[in-house]
């Protein structure tokens, strides 16, 4: 079982690439190399494959933390399912999860949603489609500072909030304001849930 991310960037004709695409570029390379494990396509469309489905919902956060901070929204649908043939690139690849991922993607505009998920369960997406519904209102009222705290707390899940204050040039209080205004604790509740549940899916 995989997960495959299928996104675009939201109203792409206002924001230049130039804004935007080397730093994606350089989030997803973290993932794994390009274009076996993900690829940006029609200048402002990407697919990306996690072989741990499980961080998912995290990544979904990275990369939305990592564009907000830009002032640029995004929009995402995660597949899960099997994969049966690897490619040479991510979009010569197929199976289910590649299905799936494609049909809640073409899906998102009609439901006006910007985070949605489908898997091999209509009763599991049915629940967790409702949380992420709710996360995704948390996470587009992101500003750009907010987004910036979000991205590197997530990045440095370790640091103490005086360290990430002195790396975004403010003060401790500030930082957890922040990170209060963004939901950052409750989308790390979010997280912790997305993963124990799709743990009982893929098992």
């Amino acid at each position: 079982m995989v997960s495959i991310l299928t996104g675009d960037i939201v109203q792409s004709r206002r924001s230049k690439p130039s804004v935007w695409l080397k730093a994606l570029k350089k989030e997803l390379d973290k993932i794994g190399p390009s274009p076996k494990k993900w690829e940006i396509f029609r200048g402002d469309s990407f697919q990306v494959e996690l072989t741990q489905p499980e961080d998912s919902f995290l990544t979904v956060m990275k990369i939305k933390a990592l564009l907000k901070a830009k002032s640029i929204d995004v929009r995402i649908a995660i597949g899960v399912g099997t994969k049966e043939h690897a490619g040479v690139s991510i979009t010569e690849s197929n199976g289910q999860a590649f299905i799936l991922s494609g049909e809640k993607f073409e899906s998102l505009k009609k439901e006006k949603q910007s985070l949605a998920i489908k898997t091999p369960s209509p009763e599991f997406d049915a629940d967790m489609n409702l949380i992420l519904k709710l996360a995704s209102i948390a996470m587009s009222k992101w500003t750009a500072n907010s987004a910036e705290a979000i991205k590197i707390a997530l990045e440095k899940p370790d640091l103490i909030q005086v360290d990430l204050g002195k790396k975004l040039g403010i003060k401790q209080n500030a930082v957890s304001g922040r990170l209060k205004r963004a939901y950052f604790d409750e989308l790390t509740e979010v997280d912790a849930l997305f993963r124990k549940k799709i743990r009982t899916l893929v098992s």
